[in-house]
């Protein structure tokens, strides 16, 4: 069998492969509002007053969680989010932030490590420590929140490769 592929025919199903490709992703998860900002942690740590109030859609790995009488907060080492708003950990990390829930988590729910994606108000910011180094975190009031289960963070990643090789066959 001889297929033979001309550029004439390339152009017409490049947009159907690009197409079924999109197909294979899941859709966003959060809506984004005319309030939302598209800042990082580590921008709205420079600057807090700046970003007052501003909504946001940030994720990230799970720290640590840390209980109150009326708040639950959970540390997040955040990172860059996929079309899918799923934290792209192969990435650079942008900086930590605080989650802050209303009401008790229970922190066996949000193991170390385990990914999430928060939808929130910006509620100010707070010095704290990381190891030996002053760190200022920004606050986020969770208005909505997913923990990532591996099943989810694999969906939309067809094993499909397109390359230029070489190929060798024996006939």
């Amino acid at each position: 069998m001889n297929i033979r592929i001309t550029l004439r025919s390339l152009r017409l199903f490049t947009p159907l492969i690009a197409l079924a490709l999109a197909a294979c992703a899941p859709a966003p998860i959060y809506k984004v509002s005319a309030g939302t900002v598209a800042v990082t942690p580590m921008q709205v740590a420079h600057s807090p007053e700046q970003y007052a109030k501003g909504e946001v859609i940030w994720g990230g790995s799970v720290i640590d969680v840390r209980n109150f009488p009326d708040h639950t907060e959970i540390e997040i080492l955040a990172y860059p989010l996929d079309s899918s708003q799923r934290p792209l950990t192969n990435g650079q990390a942008v900086g930590r932030f605080i989650a802050v829930y209303p009401g008790y988590l229970e922190s066996f729910s949000f193991p170390g490590g385990s990914l999430v994606t928060i939808s929130g108000t910006l509620n100010g910011s707070r010095n704290e420590q990381v190891d030996q180094a002053a760190y200022v975190y920004p606050l986020v009031s969770v208005t909505q929140s997913h923990r990532w289960t591996a099943a989810e963070m694999r969906a939309g990643h067809p094993d499909i490769h397109f390359g230029v090789g070489v190929g060798v066959g024996i006939h």
